[in-house]
């Protein structure tokens, strides 16, 4: 349902920009922004919440939470107050995100996550499949406010089934304590950090931005200063002290650094350059979500079986690759060649992406695997918010802003007013940037891999160590 409803209203922002009073570009934007920015800034709060008062509740909340969002977005009369209700299903999805890897991690054996991982990357994956066509075949046959209206039926059910049927596996300490300043420092750092990079990108660099920045990096330096002296820290640092799980998430957010703004930054390029309509554009993407799904499942068992290092590298390799040939493409291609870097892409990624959780959400103690879900997230969710406002920068130096804002609402440098030979060279110049710092990111996450997976304990050791964890008392869990 969460991954649905991101590539849905992609696909539908230039019929909600035309059809929806009060709602222009850079409102159309933050339809999309807001959304990321707030599952961003919550899913580690929320995680640790996750940790202490269970894994399962906090997910019910998150189902319930995002389907009155949905519900709320569908009444929206103007483009402000769809910015506000997508924030509602944001904090719902921010729950969902902070605890369903733990929760899946918990239920099956080390010797079966990367499979589980995987096929739960396909769901996921076929969801953003459904909804770059979906999105389009509801909003023409019954208008925006339809593509909101199917999470609410899907929401009720999934709510009622998640309170029924799925049980707490994960041992939940009492008397745990609430980190209220590590909360508040995180959450207002983060903020202030990416509101201040995000709208500096989008316009001219200004005092106000510079200062947002300035206040969000003091407040997640205070963050830091704040989680090293409290007993119970939200964001445990000690964590980081496992090479695992310090080598896979400089890793995974090197990756969500280089691919988060791949499917909106195509989407300019088909709809601003080749001049493709918006459902087109994403019948098009397609490819690279069909050659994820079916990657994902495969790599996931096979790392059960003979290990996730070597995938996680290919991945990345195969991804980088990609990029490259990415690099290569002119303004006018023939999709018969550009489909086969987008299939790369995708196998890239399902390659890295099911190894890559499965081993460093293993390598958390199970008591504190919430957290440590949360945190793997968190960062993946700051490296693709990032990679959009970076990508947009780097293409609004190479075209005016006003016509990057021109091509995401619907308009086009083939077509639109603006057109000519000299913006169409220009954004491709902007584009084949973007994709050069992907693919020099790609490679850069291969370097943590090699250095922290050296000398991991096999999967039998491991299993091990974990059995005694898990089979521990509580008063032994609190001394170890």
């Amino acid at each position: 349902m969460a991954s649905i409803d991101g590539s849905i209203v992609l696909i539908s922002l230039p019929t909600i920009l035309r059809n929806l009073p009060g709602t222009g570009p850079d409102e159309a934007l933050w339809i999309v922004m807001s959304y990321m920015l707030v599952t961003a800034t919550f899913t580690l709060n929320f995680g640790r919440l996750g940790d202490i008062f269970g894994r399962v509740k906090t997910y019910n909340i998150g189902f319930a939470v995002f389907t009155i969002g949905s519900f709320l977005c569908s009444l929206s009369q103007t483009g402000i107050e769809l910015v506000i209700f997508r924030l509602v299903q944001a904090l719902g999805s921010a729950f969902l995100w902070a605890n369903s890897g733990a929760l899946i991690t918990d239920a099956f054996p080390i010797n079966e996550r990367g499979k589980a991982l995987g096929i739960n990357q396909a769901t996921l994956v076929s969801g953003s499949i459904i909804g770059l066509v979906l999105g389009g075949v509801l909003t023409a046959e019954f208008g925006w406010r339809s593509i909101f209206w199917v999470n609410v039926p899907i929401g009720v059910f999934a709510t009622i089934w998640a309170y029924t049927q799925l049980k707490e596996l994960a041992t939940i300490k009492k008397g745990q304590k609430l980190d209220i300043w590590g909360n508040i420092t995180f959450a207002g750092g983060l903020v202030f950090l990416l509101l201040g990079l995000t709208l500096g990108s989008l316009e001219s660099w200004n005092s106000l931005h510079y200062m947002m920045v300035g206040a969000g990096t003091l407040l997640l330096i205070a963050f830091t200063y704040v989680e090293m002296k409290v007993p119970e820290p939200m964001f445990d640092l000690s964590l980081f002290k496992l090479k695992v799980f310090t080598a896979g998430n400089i890793s995974g957010f090197a990756s969500g650094l280089a691919r988060g703004a791949f499917t909106f930054v195509m989407s300019f390029y088909l709809q601003g350059v080749l001049g493709d309509s918006a459902l087109t554009a994403g019948v098009l993407l397609i490819p690279i979500s069909i050659s994820v799904a079916a990657i994902g499942p495969l790599s996931g068992i096979l790392s059960d079986r003979y290990g996730s290092f070597y995938f996680a590298v290919g991945g990345l390799g195969v991804s980088g690759f990609a990029f490259v040939l990415m690099q290569q493409i002119p303004a006018q291609i023939n999709y018969g060649l550009l489909v086969v870097p987008l299939v790369i892409m995708g196998a890239g990624w399902g390659l890295f992406n099911s190894p890559i959780r499965s081993e460093t959400l293993t390598a958390v103690p199970p008591v504190r695997r919430g957290v440590g879900s949360a945190i793997t997230v968190t960062l993946m969710n700051v490296g693709m918010l990032a990679s959009l406002a970076i990508s947009i920068a780097i293409i609004s130096t190479s075209v005016p802003h006003s016509l990057v804002l021109e091509v995401f609402g619907g308009g086009g440098l083939a077509t639109g007013p603006a057109s000519s030979i000299t913006n169409v060279s220009d954004f491709m110049n902007g584009l084949h940037n973007v994709y050069a710092l992907s693919a020099g990111l790609c490679f850069f996450g291969i370097v943590p891999l090699v250095l922290g997976f050296r000398g991991m304990k096999s999967r039998e050791e491991r299993s091990h160590d974990e059995t005694v964890i898990s089979g521990s008392s509580p008063a032994k869990e609190e001394v170890d």
